[in-house]
Order: C-alpha cells, then structure tokens, then sequence
C-alpha cells in the first residue's frame, strides 16, 4: 500500500527530497545520457574543488557518537573529490574498472603499533629494596633540580611519583596541578579522584600501580608543559621506568603519549593500539582532567581500558 494518500503528501514528499539534494550540494538530477552524465561529474568536481566551496569547510567537533558540525556551517565529506568521482560514473566506465584512491586518514583512525626501542630495559633487574633505595635517591636529586628555572621559581615542590616499586602497571602523566603541588603527591586533585575510580575500574587498587608524570614540577597556570621543559625531565621519568620496568604502561593525554613514543600524533590516533617501551607495552589514553571537561569522551577511555584488561587478564 502506497504511503501518500493523495497528490498533496507526494508533492511536500518531492519538496523534500529536492531540498535534502540541494543541501547535499546537488542542484538538479542529470538525465541518463552519457553526455549529461559526463557533465554532471565535471559540475560537482568543480563544486567540490572551488575556493569558495572549500571556504566553507570548517572543522567539526568530534564526540564518541562521530562528527558533528559548528552551528549552521556545511561540512563537506574529507574526501570529496573522491566523492565526486564516483558519485556519477560515465556509462562507458565500470565502477570495477576504476582504481580508486586511498582515503585519506582521519585524525581518529588508530596508527599501526609503534616501537620507540625493542630493546629490553638497559641494566638488570634489581630486588625490591634496591629499587626503593634507587628511587629514593632519584626523588632528591629531583628536588634540587633547577634546569627549568621558570618551573624551579614557581614551584612549592616537586611531586615525584608514588606507588608500588614492582608494579605491572604505571600510568604517567603529564604535569603536576595544584593539589600536587601543594601534597607533592601525584593524582590528588579532581583529576586523581576520577584516576583511581578508573584504576578500581579495571579491578586494581591503587596501591597496586605507580603514578609518575612527565615533568615534575607545575606549570604557571596549568599550561601544558614546554618541549624543553619535558626534555630536562627526559633523564628522571626515564629512569624511573627502568628501575620500575612495568608490564604496561598507560600514557595519560598527549604529553605523556607524544613523550614516551616521541610522536607528534593526537591521542585520538595513538588510542586502540598497543605500542612498546623497551619491555613494557604502551597504551594512550585520555587523561582524567579531558575526561572531566568532556564527559562524553568516557565511553572510549573505557573502551582502551577493557582492551587493557583483555590483553592484561584481568576479566
């Protein structure tokens, strides 16, 4: 049975239909001559290319549930000109016999798995006591430390790293906040509170995991820290790391991910897969502080930690 009940409901059902087309950026349907076709193709690879079209492109917002555009801005698929290409192929080209081009990569698709040294940790494994002791010593000589001097001038105290010396797991961040740097404790302030629910999620306690950042002093104002900044700190969360040789290591944000891996890539290409440091596999996630100005962003942190869980044996 027909779904229009008189001329009327198939007309505003046309009208409709006509005015999805044109937002979508057709301006008429061609007919089915070769000729039409092949000109219909040149017209939508010209819209799709022009410099004003192009102007129009903006960035979107992007949440767990995919692309969204900002406010009433047309956004274009990425890959448009391939879009044009085979939106109307010409009757004496076959779909089949057309390579088409690779597309291009979204700043979410999640990268090969990367290895910054497969080497095994340099040294040997030294007993638990020997480890505290070792870390102990590191954290005084990080207390005097001065090499950033922006950093050495603001600080109340440096916040170290605290937790077991022989985890399975370590989550390193990127910079003390202010409740750090008043505790000298990492992971205290309303981030640290949604980290060890996130922790407890994965059926650990904290006790059971060292917490470290990158850098170990606050930035002013809660910046993220300075390229420099992290190369002076390079030497302590290393060392760290060796002494701690984790099974897994969890990067909290994109300083402590870019870091670690000595990439460039966002979070959002680094999540979903793991990476390796030496003898410990790396995964990224989203750091808390992200997560707790971006509620909807929970759902792929979590995803990243069942993943963890998975691999880990921990479900």
């Amino acid at each position: 049975m027909s779904p229009f009940q008189s001329s009327g409901d198939i007309l505003a059902a046309s009208g409709e239909l006509l005015a999805h087309l044109q937002r979508s950026g057709l301006r008429f349907v061609p007919n089915s001559a070769a000729a039409s076709m092949a000109s219909w193709e040149q017209t939508l690879a010209a819209q799709f290319t022009s410099p004003a079209t192009s102007a129009g492109v903006t960035s979107a917002g992007v949440t767990s549930a995919g692309v969204t555009s900002a406010g009433a801005s047309e956004v274009l698929p990425e890959n448009h000109v391939a879009a044009s290409q085979t939106l109307a192929p010409t009757l004496q080209e076959r779909p089949r016999d057309r390579q088409q081009p690779s597309p291009t990569p979204s700043r979410l698709t999640p990268v090969a798995s990367s290895s910054v040294n497969s080497a095994p940790y340099p040294g040997v494994s030294l007993p638990v006591a020997e480890v505290v002791t070792a870390l102990d010593s590191l954290s005084q000589s990080v207390a005097g430390c001065t090499r950033c001097k922006a950093l050495a001038s603001c600080r109340t105290q440096t916040v170290f790293g605290e937790g077991s010396p022989q985890p399975r797991f370590v989550f390193f961040g990127e910079a003390p906040g202010a409740e750090e740097d008043k505790t000298g404790r990492p992971f205290v302030g309303a981030a640290g509170q949604l980290l060890t629910k996130m922790i407890e999620a994965i059926q650990l306690k904290r006790e059971d995991v060292y917490l470290l950042n990158t850098v170990k002093c606050r930035p002013p104002g809660n910046r993220n820290p300075a390229p420099d900044e992290v190369a002076n700190c390079r030497e302590y969360f290393e060392t760290q790391l060796q002494l701690l040789r984790p099974e897994y290591i969890v990067c909290l944000g994109a300083v402590s991910s870019q870091a670690l891996l000595q990439s460039k890539l966002s979070i959002g290409r680094l999540r979903q897969t793991f990476h390796q440091y030496h003898d410990s596999k790396v995964i990224a996630i989203y750091h808390p502080a992200y997560l707790l100005r971006n509620p909807d962003a929970k759902r792929a942190a979590w995803a990243d930690l069942q993943m963890l869980m998975k691999d880990a044996g921990l479900r």
